[in-house]
């Protein structure tokens, strides 16, 4: 059983992403088209679990179902779409069984990827609202110390909230610049 653990930014959580970046753009090749942080270690200031999200956006995602095992050979549990339909998803822990890493990985132009780029960047741009998510990751971290179904549960509504909010919000960025 691991136990739910938030913790303080981490300004090298940035460097951790670029490092693991370069190793998977290696591993699956061309078939990379960008790589993205993502998640709570890409908002600066706020509490995360620390794990580093990496959002893979490829070329051909039957072509990374191929290329699985060269993700295995960096560490990765390789979890299919692991309840996300259209997504490939893998998972990495080090030597000691921490999680260290999760890659989100979809085809160029699926929803998901708008979805969670929105988040990211509304989080960065609107920090009281960063902070209200950081105070309740701790919160539930505290409640469900070893649950992580609980935890993750406990937050689903406000991501979803937040979610809607960084989409209207990116619509209407994005029409300013038009």
């Amino acid at each position: 059983m691991r136990k739910v653990e938030v913790v303080p930014h981490d300004p090298a959580w940035r460097s951790k992403f670029e490092e693991e970046s370069k190793l998977i753009a290696i591993a699956v090749d061309d078939n990379v088209a960008v790589m993205h942080h993502i998640g709570s270690t890409s908002i600066p200031h706020i509490y995360a679990k620390p794990i580093i999200d990496i959002l893979l956006e490829v070329k051909d995602i039957a072509r990374l179902d191929e290329q699985s095992s060269q993700m295995t050979a960096l560490g990765y549990e390789v979890m299919g779409e692991f309840g996300i339909p259209g997504r490939r998803f893998f998972r990495k822990d080090d030597a000691a069984g921490n999680r260290t890493h999760h890659v989100h990985s979809f085809e160029v132009g699926f929803p998901d990827v708008e979805r969670h780029l929105a988040f990211r960047d509304y989080m960065i741009a609107h920090p009281e609202d960063a902070h209200k998510y950081s105070e309740l990751k701790r919160k539930l971290a505290q409640q469900y110390s070893t649950d992580i179904y609980g935890y993750m549960d406990g937050k689903d509504q406000f991501i979803k909230d937040m979610e809607k909010r960084a989409l209207e919000w990116q619509r209407r960025h994005t029409d300013a610049c038009l």
